[in-house]
């Protein structure tokens, strides 16, 4: 059974940073298309980074050059680094898996707020 537990989120002011974490269990991240989502109150959900099996990376446009997907194969996790925060990155952060993703966790809050 896969699970996949993220982490990290939290309240930050503007121009701050997170590091948010997937735990995956029941697959490997190595071996798995990995992706993180948000969504925002009000907004389509959004694809904003993907890593391949082979490590190659997507951003979405409005996360580009802020946002960095990368995993652990040890630890088998997934981290979405988040630097210059901005109010409009406001929203619930998912970590999923599979190509198509078949697997979503939970979700963790990214609140952005001076």
């Amino acid at each position: 059974q896969v699970q996949l537990v993220e982490s990290g989120g939290g309240l930050v002011q503007p121009g701050g940073s997170l590091r948010l974490s997937c735990a995956a269990s029941g697959l490997m991240v190595s071996a798995s298309t990995m992706a993180w989502r948000r969504q925002a109150t009000g907004k389509q959900r959004e694809m904003v980074a993907t890593i391949s099996s082979g490590g190659r990376t997507t951003y979405a446009d409005a996360v580009k050059g802020r946002f960095t997907i990368s995993r652990d194969n040890a630890k088998n996790t997934v981290f979405l680094q988040i630097n210059d925060l901005k109010p409009e990155d406001t929203a619930v952060y998912f970590c999923g898996a599979g190509n198509p993703v078949l697997h979503w966790g939970q979700g963790t809050q990214v609140s952005v707020s001076s």
